[in-house]
């Protein structure tokens, strides 16, 4: 059985946000990222443009640059509470880059961002990320994607 969530759908203002809307139906995100719950959870999601990803990658990781999402975790018992913003022009970029559609890629993001909210950490070492990633490769396998790496 999948642990309650309560989801938050947040879209920014930035050029092509249909696209990402329309792949983004809520539904569809609370099965992804309930995939990856243990726990009941609040978690929102924000998908942004370049800008505001850059300020606040630079903000909250001293990295100056849009990265594809970051996960600001706060509690995780009883109840998860999380944070997860994704940077549409990158995951976009991305997707084509690893030949994924927008899909998939939104989809091993937000379970990616999810295991964060809840402490898997994969640069912790080798054995945390490889035990994070054959997580998963296992979750999105169950959703019906391919193996994202």
């Amino acid at each position: 059985m999948t642990p309650a969530l309560d989801l938050s759908l947040q879209f920014g203002d930035f050029p092509g946000a249909a696209a990402h809307r329309a792949v983004l139906r809520a539904a569809r995100v609370k099965q992804w990222i309930g995939m990856a719950l243990a726990h009941p959870a609040e978690i929102a999601v924000r998908i942004v443009g370049a800008d505001e990803g850059q300020a606040l990658n630079r903000e909250y990781r001293r990295k100056d640059y849009a990265t594809n999402v970051l996960t600001f975790d706060y509690t995780r018992d009883p109840v998860v509470a999380a944070d997860l913003v994704l940077c549409a022009p990158v995951v976009e970029r991305e997707a084509k880059e690893q030949g994924k559609t927008l899909e998939a890629h939104y989809a091993h993001l937000l379970v990616h961002g999810t295991l964060h909210a809840q402490g898997y950490d994969h640069e912790t070492g080798e054995r945390d990320a490889l035990e994070m990633e054959a997580l998963e490769i296992l979750l999105l396998a169950v959703l019906g994607y391919p193996n994202p790496y």
